[in-house]
């Protein structure tokens, strides 16, 4: 092979990592209403933190704007936003999911994906390893933001557990595809 042929190879070519979503969805898609989850169920807000914590945590504005907790347990936050002013220590900023996906790829951790409804769009459109971890609360709920239809994916179920609370059941999910 000629060296001008070698040359073109890329050297230290890394694949993308795994996107992790992580949602809770009502049956009816519905994940927010008024820019706050139209439930409280503490079994899978504490899943969320633990599965979140250590790692980077990409979102958009008013995702972060809501979670003003987001850079404890040793989180990284990138957050999807126009506005540099949000801009704080430990938080970055990205105008866009594939800058801020770029940015995340160069970091420690697992690339956590928290919404919202724009943002899991975006994500479930690219063509890169994807892990869904979704609790499927097993109602119909008013809001006004919904996960965007991920059913017709080809997932393959991980795992699933079932649980309830005094006003929900549930179910945990974990899908890959």
């Amino acid at each position: 092979m000629s060296r001008r042929f070698q040359s073109c190879a890329p050297m230290h070519a890394t694949a993308p990592k795994t996107l992790h979503l992580i949602v809770a969805c009502a049956e009816n898609r519905v994940i927010g209403r008024r820019g706050r989850l139209p439930w409280r169920i503490p079994e899978d807000l504490k899943y969320f933190h633990d599965e979140t914590a250590g790692q980077i945590v990409v979102l958009g504005r008013i995702c972060y704007e809501t979670w003003p907790r987001v850079r404890e347990d040793g989180r990284h936050p990138v957050v999807i936003t126009s506005n540099p002013a949000i801009a704080q220590p430990g938080v970055k900023i990205a105008p866009s999911l594939p800058t801020a996906l770029a940015l995340a790829d160069r970091l420690p951790g697992n690339i956590m994906i928290c919404g919202g409804e724009r943002i899991y769009a975006e994500a479930l459109a690219l063509a890169r390893p994807m892990r869904l971890h979704l609790t499927l609360i097993h109602a119909a709920v008013e809001g006004d933001t919904f996960m965007p239809e991920w059913r017709h994916l080809p997932w393959r179920e991980l795992s699933r557990r079932e649980s309830h609370d005094e006003n929900f059941r549930y179910t945990f999910f974990e899908l890959e595809r």
